[in-house]
This record gives structure tokens, sequence and C-alpha cells, in this order.
């Protein structure tokens, strides 16, 4: 049963549930294993991990005894989709912003070797050496 993004988007909203996505990326892993590296108690990322399954974004296994978790990509796909076209729009404004960059001139240029200004004192002209 496809989810919809809203629990997507919930789901990955929590830090500690996007790092646990990550760890799985790299392979299956038991929840003793995704607990490892979090300063957490198994149960609460079991809680997190129940979060994850209800969002489609992980399934639970049954290997004997162990019960490995391992990542779900169908609603990832579905919020890349969702953000192609966002990605085309902000990626024609910084070519617009790029274009626009280019063809103007420097609005803060000075001379190379001139120092750079003190902002804690006036600017005095005949400090200024003649080029």
């Amino acid at each position: 049963m496809p989810v919809g993004l809203d629990t997507t988007f919930a789901a990955l909203a929590d830090p500690t549930r996007r790092a646990l996505l990550a760890q799985l990326a790299r392979g299956e892993a038991t929840v003793n294993e995704l607990a490892a590296p979090h300063d957490l108690t198994l149960p609460a990322i079991s809680r997190h991990l129940t979060v994850l399954e209800a969002a489609g974004l992980v399934v639970k296994t049954r290997r004997a005894q162990w019960r490995p978790c391992r990542l779900v990509a169908d609603p990832l796909r579905e919020v890349d989709a969702w953000m192609a076209d966002y990605r085309r729009f902000f990626a024609d404004r910084f070519d617009r912003l790029a274009d626009h960059l280019s063809d103007a001139p420097p609005s803060h240029a000075r001379p190379s070797d001139a120092p750079p200004s003190d902002p804690a004192q006036p600017h005095d002209p005949s400090k200024e050496t003649p080029s």
C-alpha cells in the first residue's frame, strides 16, 4: 500500500530517523547494530524504526532469531519525483543569477595594490599614493 508524501516527510523530519536510513543505505542491520552509534535506548530506536516502517521506508525481515531491517527506497522515489519540478525551478533561477552576475560590472572594485581599508578609521584620500 503506497504511503503519502506527508507520512514520508514526517518520518524524514527527525534527524535520528534520517541517520538510521543512512545506516540502512549501506545494507541490512539489526536493531542493536542500528542503535550502536546513537546515544539512545533500544526501545527509543525501535520507536523510530516503527515510524519508518509505517512510512514504508523500512521493512523488518526474519532470519532465524534475527530480525534485520532493510531500507525500502520506493517512498524516496516519490519524494524525488515530487521535488523534480522544484529542482528545475531552482536550477533555472541559479542559471539566471549566474548570467546576471557574469554580465554585471564589479560593484566594489579596488586596485589590487591598495591595502584593505580599516573600517575603524575614516577614509583619508591624502594618504593614498598616486598610481
